[in-house]
């Protein structure tokens, strides 16, 4: 599976997915690339998931279009240390069968104890 990190992601997130084929919009040298522009190389190159924190970018694209992945991360902010904790849930859903749009990834709520 070939998934690709935006520009808008810390790069050293990418580690966390060793097992995968993974890059950064970095590594392609596609930094400031539209998003039709960035989902039409993606397919070029047989991408299977961008992974994001561009929340607008479902309402931005047809996906039809590009039939992509995109994994939308939801956090208090764009920095390491929080989306880390989104990886799990990330590769939980990498395992399911891939559907085309956008999945929006946050992390879970603990229950709170009474």
């Amino acid at each position: 599976m070939k998934l690709l990190l935006d520009e808008n992601l810390p790069k050293k997130l990418k580690y966390d997915f060793s097992e995968y084929e993974i890059f950064t919009v970095g590594d392609k040298d596609w930094n400031s690339k539209k998003n039709g522009e960035l989902l039409e190389l993606m397919l070029a190159e047989n991408f299977d998931v961008l992974i994001t924190f561009d929340q607008n970018l479902e309402h931005q694209q047809n996906f039809r279009k590009y039939p992509i992945t995109v994994f939308i991360l939801i956090a208090e902010n764009n920095t390491y240390q929080i989306l880390r904790e989104l990886v799990a849930n990330i590769k939980i859903e990498l395992k399911k069968s891939l559907k085309t749009g956008a999945i929006k990834i946050t992390k879970a709520k603990k229950k709170t104890e009474e």
